[in-house]
């Protein structure tokens, strides 16, 4: 790998740019240590999966640019862009991090209000007399 390798996760409204690097497996988020950016253990994890599926947790740096949305969005659509630049370094990669389901894109998302009604789908109260 001469260059860094680039690649964007999505999830709900939340955008990530991932840019990989060989290095020593320092993970930054927006400037902080994704550890600190993450402080949930199970988002921490999240964002380890991809490297942790293939045992490559300390062979690249990772610089990620986050965008919209929550922080759990954000640490999901990181998952998504760190499975897909790996891909990019190795495409013998695919068999293990599909099999794990980290090459999916979750495009569940919250529905429209619809006019008439409260919310999405709730409606006012019903009285039939």
């Amino acid at each position: 790998m001469e260059k860094q390798k680039n690649a964007v996760g999505r999830r709900k409204e939340a955008v990530t740019r991932v840019f990989l690097t060989k290095g020593s497996g320092n993970i930054t988020v927006n400037g902080k240590d994704y550890k600190a950016y993450f402080p949930l253990v199970y988002l921490q994890n999240q964002v380890e999966s991809p490297l942790k599926t293939i045992d490559s947790a300390d062979k690249f740096d990772i610089t990620i640019n986050a965008t919209g949305g929550g922080v759990k969005g954000q640490a999901e659509a990181v998952k998504l862009g760190i499975a897909r630049a790996l891909l990019q370094v190795n495409p013998e990669y695919k068999p293990a991090l599909k099999s794990a389901g980290l090459l999916t894109r979750d495009s569940r998302a919250v529905e429209r209000k619809k006019p008439g009604k409260k919310k999405a789908r709730k409606s006012f109260q019903f009285s039939k007399r």
